[in-house]
């Protein structure tokens, strides 16, 4: 057990050191070499738990989601915050890049060398996201503020709709044209849940823009 413990321990070092690498000096400008000198420890440790950068990199990403994740489940299982608030909040703690301004793993996703690894970032936040988002829509079906027959389903599509329009094309995204989509998905997920028009104004939040500026 302590072995593997240590194991774990090493493998983190190693993500540490390469996450603070990539951020100063890119992906592509980083290497395992620097990684190795970055972290500390022998360069056959590297290589017992990463083939190549690439793998780094991976491991990295998959690390981010589940934090986000974790932080997420936290806030969504706290029924003392109104579940309006704490649908935002939640969501709001899944954003990978919660200043608007896209990270480094946000940018090495998008390159289109690493589609795969794009592809299965979207698979773990699609399968993730909807279980931690469900006790705050039945929280709010309890209480009236939400109607479907298809609450798990419609959290379904609306990630998928995230994932692509939000996220494939967000750098196409801007101006007018990011808030007629803003705008678009805060009808559909009105119609989605069956809410009140204006339920899902807060959304606005999520994507960086004035809410005065939609108006």
């Amino acid at each position: 057990m302590r072995i593997i413990k240590e194991a774990d321990v090493r493998k983190n070092e190693i993500l540490d050191a390469a996450e603070e690498l990539f951020n100063i000096d890119g992906f592509d400008g980083t290497t395992i070499s620097a990684i190795i000198e970055k972290a500390g420890i022998a360069r056959g440790t590297v290589y017992y738990h990463f083939k190549s950068k690439e793998d780094v990199l991976d491991a990295l990403i998959e690390r981010h989601c589940e934090k986000l994740l974790e932080e997420a489940k936290q806030i969504a299982k706290n029924r003392n915050i109104p579940v309006m608030k704490r649908l935002i909040q939640t969501l709001m703690a899944m954003n990978a890049d919660k200043d608007g301004k896209p990270g480094v793993l946000t940018q090495q996703m998008h390159r289109p060398q690493n589609a795969l690894m794009h592809q299965k970032t979207h698979e773990t936040m699609l399968e993730g996201i909807p279980p931690i988002l469900m006790d705050i829509i039945e929280d709010g079906m309890k209480e009236g503020i939400f109607h479907t027959p298809y609450p798990y389903e419609s959290l379904e599509m609306v990630v998928a709709h995230v994932n692509t329009v939000f996220d494939d094309y967000s750098e196409k995204l801007t101006g007018e044209d990011l808030l007629k989509r803003v705008r678009a998905f805060i009808f559909n997920l009105e119609r989605l849940f069956g809410a009140a028009p204006g339920c899902f104004d807060s959304v606005i939040t999520l994507f960086h823009i004035n809410k005065n500026d939609t108006e």
